[in-house]
């Protein structure tokens, strides 16, 4: 009857283990990299200075990217409001709300989703975005590919992360919970309080 039980569960932690191993180990660049990456990415914002227009990018637009328009558009001081235009477009999928969680999340951020709708990435939203910002490398890469954007106009949120980091992709928290939800938009929230601080020429990092 031990080595029954016994047996399943040493399974179970071995596995479990080398499953957190081999995620460590996968993302140790990022975690390395990213003082330099963070350093390079806000440097490069500040010298651009308040782009015209900005562009959010995730993969369907019902979950990080509307979340992170709408957090620009709050933090935005004053003087940058009426003149920064600011976006968000999905690789997949039209006309589809935020998740009832999302919106609960980003209500408590002083976000309000509840109006969203998807939209699809146009050449013309890539072509008329001053500054676009997504998710994931995968990401970048597509609108870089696609759309014959170069990669400096293309940086990836996760890269201005003032904490530590795992990976420089912001989880997609679709069909998960609430909780899930809650640690995205406040890793995306950091995030985009270091744009502002970069595009409105805030002190130096």
């Amino acid at each position: 009857m031990g080595d029954s039980v016994l047996a399943p569960a040493l399974r179970d932690r071995i596995w479990r283990r080398a499953w957190r191993l081999a995620r460590a180990v996968r993302h140790l660049p990022d975690r390395l990299l990213h003082p330099w990456r963070r350093r390079s990415a806000m440097e490069r914002l500040r010298r651009d200075g308040p782009p015209a227009s900005v562009l959010f990018v995730c993969h369907g637009n019902i979950c990080r990217s509307p979340f992170a328009a709408g957090a620009l558009r709050a933090a935005l001081p004053p003087m940058l409001r009426d003149r920064v235009v600011v976006v968000s477009a999905g690789l997949v999928g039209a006309g589809r709300p935020v998740p009832a969680e999302g919106q609960r999340v980003a209500a408590r951020l002083g976000v309000d989703l509840s109006a969203h709708r998807s939209a699809p990435l146009t050449p013309a939203a890539v072509g008329a975005s001053q500054l676009i910002l997504v998710m994931d490398v995968d990401q970048q890469q597509t609108i870089v590919r696609r759309f014959g954007r170069s990669p400096e106009a293309v940086v990836l949120l996760g890269d201005l992360d003032p904490e530590p980091i795992d990976t420089r992709t912001v989880h997609d928290p679709v069909e998960q919970p609430e909780a899930v939800f809650a640690a995205s938009y406040a890793r995306i929230h950091r995030c985009v309080s270091q744009l502002v601080r970069a595009i409105a020429g805030r002190r130096r990092v």
